[in-house]
């Protein structure tokens, strides 16, 4: 008799251990806050550079707030030093400081090489440049004014991006979807569309009832544009093979437009309307130098009139802190919307 093979072992094999492709945690922040500490230097040196070295006088330029403008340097320089030497223990503030660590140490050195070749050593002749203390004078002296300008050019450039947006985005999927538009609207649109706004200022002041209105007519021109463009690029980029496959499901026309097509474009309509916002603020800016009453545009017109310049300066901060809100502003409504395709959208 044979001898018996040997009986298979059915024994399962030894388990690896699971590698988790997941990064690891990020661990709260930990120790003293070196770059902390080299932002605390540079808050501090302003300060003192600030307040020990007096301004250089310049024919009729006396700078106002020196002293304000120098505690508050230090001001900032001791919360800096508290948050690096705590640490970890600084909780959400030290959170939040950390990433922008390194502009924390250039901001005070760009604002010290302004101080020092303005106020200091007068390098830089008044009153064409400013220290950087005679932008608080201009919000103490002048904020009622720079307020309300603010607030009627937000108006001009709501109206105006709001009802530039929706026609061009109306415009968009009409021209993406229909063959008809197609031919006769998207020829128009190429050679038409590219024809800068402000070129078109003259004919708008003309044309309007008022100066208000030329001007929500400029910003809209500025936003359809890029909105109709884009929007007409996403629509028509969109596989056939998900019109067939909804087609398959019973799905209507106006199924597939609003449930297949526009979905599949939002990517490319928040591009069109970073675009449009970036050209309608350019627009905004130049329309109401020419004819509006109030706003950015107005203020920066009034506060060259006057060799105000630190006002100018004043009123081309807000303008830039203003646009970059919007874009934050747009870039989290995108988030939302778009957080199906979390991951695929990159700009």
């Amino acid at each position: 008799m044979s001898a018996l093979a040997p009986t298979p072992s059915f024994e399962a094999p030894p388990q690896r251990e699971a590698v988790s492709a997941r990064p690891a945690a990020a661990q709260p922040p930990t120790g003293i806050w070196r770059t902390g500490l080299v932002a605390t230097l540079a808050w501090g040196g302003l300060g003192v550079l600030t307040l020990a070295w007096p301004n250089k006088p310049i024919g009729f330029s006396d700078w106002a707030f020196t002293e304000e403008f120098g505690i508050a340097a230090l001001a900032v320089a001791v919360l800096l030093l508290a948050v690096a030497l705590l640490g970890a223990r600084a909780g959400q503030i030290g959170r939040r400081l950390r990433p922008a660590g390194q502009w924390l140490v250039a901001a005070p050195l760009l604002l010290a090489l302004w101080e020092l070749l303005t106020a200091k050593l007068g390098l830089l002749p008044p009153p064409f440049f400013a220290p950087p203390q005679s932008l608080i004078d201009v919000v103490a002296e002048d904020w009622s004014r720079l307020g309300l300008s603010t607030a009627h050019s937000l108006r001009l450039l709501a109206n105006g991006l709001v009802f530039g947006a929706l026609v061009g985005f109306l415009t968009g999927v009409w021209i993406g979807w229909s063959r008809v538009a197609g031919y006769w609207v998207h020829p128009l649109l190429r050679f038409l569309g590219p024809v800068p706004a402000s070129a078109l200022l003259p004919l708008a002041f003309f044309f309007a009832p008022s100066s208000y209105s030329a001007a929500v007519f400029l910003v809209a021109l500025a936003t359809f544009f890029p909105v109709a463009v884009l929007t007409w690029s996403g629509v028509a980029a969109v596989p056939k093979s998900y019109y067939d496959v909804a087609r398959t499901l019973g799905a209507s026309e106006w199924f597939l437009v609003l449930r297949v097509a526009i979905p599949a474009a939002l990517p490319q309509v928040f591009v069109g309307l970073f675009m449009g916002l970036g050209a309608s603020f350019s627009v905004l800016v130049t329309a109401e130098m020419m004819g509006v009453k109030a706003g950015l545009g107005w203020y920066l017109q009034w506060a060259q009139g006057w060799a105000a310049y630190a006002n100018m300066y004043a009123a081309l901060l807000v303008m830039a802190a203003l646009c970059s809100g919007l874009i934050t502003l747009l870039f989290t409504v995108r988030d939302r919307v778009l957080s199906w395709q979390k991951g695929t959208v990159k700009w």
